[in-house]
């Protein structure tokens, strides 16, 4: 009788699993870009369906900002952070590092997306810097967590990193690429690397083979929607592609991704979300608990 009811729990335990969504933490998207404005009730529906219990929504620039915060009064599932991208440095108003403190007095939230970038075509590498150190100041100071964009700047990013005050709760390396060689490093001091759908792409060895030496408590999953789709064999949630005809990447794919991470990483995925959810909460602790 003892075995017929352990057995009887056990699959009941089994059954709930199969029946409940696991808790999904997307560490960096763009929830308020135009391309989702449009299905923006239908996203936040499928969201809710998957189990996404939290997503990061980066603003990039002082124009969408609005839009970040907008997004944060509306659901609960929102972290909002409040940034200036590489690549928009050059539109920053006189007084930009003024309103982008405005909008972190107006909800608890991180800082970022905020960065370096050599790839674009002409950067302005002094005002990338200048900015990013603004915010990375800013951040330090409040200790807030900060989400990182990093392209063929690995070596000054590191030497920013590492010469200047970072918040002590740590920083995001969203859709981390650099070298392998630079992990450990960098997670000394504090990094956490979060692994986009994108690098699903068989093309994307290298950058997948990279995450094997991320530290299991320094993992971090994304999906940087509406960018970086996933290859279009794995997309649950397909969306018109662009006016550049780039397919749009839906944010409840964030599933797949934990799926196909698991599965490269040889556990089960019930392990891999339950350690996701510990590192995420551990780097945004100071947002979510005022947030509570």
């Amino acid at each position: 009788m003892r075995l017929r009811r352990k057995d009887a729990a056990e699959k009941a335990i089994v059954n709930n699993m199969d029946t409940t969504p696991l808790p999904y933490y997307d560490a960096h998207n763009h929830l308020q870009d135009e391309r989702l404005r449009a299905h923006r009730d239908e996203i936040l529906r499928a969201l809710e369906r998957e189990g996404v219990e939290r997503m990061v929504v980066n603003g990039s620039c002082e124009s969408d900002w609005a839009g970040v915060l907008e997004l944060a009064k509306l659901s609960g599932r929102v972290v909002p952070s409040f940034g200036y991208h590489p690549w928009y440095v050059r539109e920053r108003t006189a007084d930009w590092l003024e309103k982008l403190k405005g909008y972190l007095d107006q909800a608890p939230s991180a800082v970022g997306e905020m960065g370096l970038d050599r790839w674009i075509e002409d950067p302005d590498v002094p005002a990338q810097e200048q900015v990013f150190l603004a915010q990375l100041r800013l951040a330090a100071e409040r200790n807030l967590p900060v989400s990182i964009h990093c392209l063929r700047a690995w070596g000054r990013m590191f030497e920013l990193l590492r010469s200047e005050p970072r918040p002590a709760c740590g920083f995001l390396l969203h859709s981390y690429g650099g070298p392998v060689e630079m992990v450990a490093p960098l997670a000394a001091l504090g990094a956490y690397f979060s692994f986009p759908g994108y690098f699903l792409h068989e093309r994307k060895t290298r950058q997948r083979e990279t995450f094997r030496s991320v530290p299991a408590d320094r993992l971090l999953l994304e999906t940087d929607a509406p960018d970086q789709s996933l290859p279009a064999e794995l997309v649950r949630y397909p969306l018109a592609v662009d006016q550049r005809g780039r397919p749009v990447n839906h944010p409840a794919n964030l599933g797949v991704i934990y799926e196909k991470v698991a599965e490269w990483l040889g556990e089960p995925v019930e392990r891999l979300a339950n350690r996701i959810e510990k590192n995420f909460r551990r780097l945004f602790a100071t947002v979510l608990e005022a947030r509570n």
